[in-house]
């Protein structure tokens, strides 16, 4: 058996009421996350719920896309996003087995792909 054990995130955003700054659906430290490492973000509600798991070469560019293109799978969902964590993992067989593994572990609401509980 081997065990895995979710990664501790490296950084963490949190939506903002009402930001002065320029900001994406409230968020405004996309700063915070680097932009040239790769590993997981997981986005949150307000109760804490998982909504959604994510993996990327290039963080930032990721996790903003998901807030601006018309295709991302939580698209419809983007109010609900209130917490961001992020997870520098620099291996791309490391990212697929985290991505999967959360997905599965704390059932991610929005995740269809990569899903094996019903």
């Amino acid at each position: 058996m081997i065990n895995i054990t979710i990664p501790t995130p490296n950084v963490t955003i949190t939506k903002q009421d009402n930001p002065e700054l320029s900001n994406l659906y409230g968020f405004t430290d996309f700063h915070l996350i680097p932009r040239d490492k790769g590993g997981i973000f997981m986005f949150y509600n307000d109760k804490k719920e998982l909504l959604f798991v994510g993996k990327a070469r290039k963080l930032r560019q990721r996790i903003k896309k998901h807030f601006e293109d018309t295709v991302s799978p939580i698209k419809m969902y983007r109010d609900e996003v209130a917490k961001i964590d992020v997870c520098i993992i620099e291996g791309p067989i490391h990212r697929e087995i985290y991505e999967t593994f959360i997905i599965n572990e704390l059932k991610a609401k929005y995740n269809v792909d990569k899903v094996f509980f019903k």
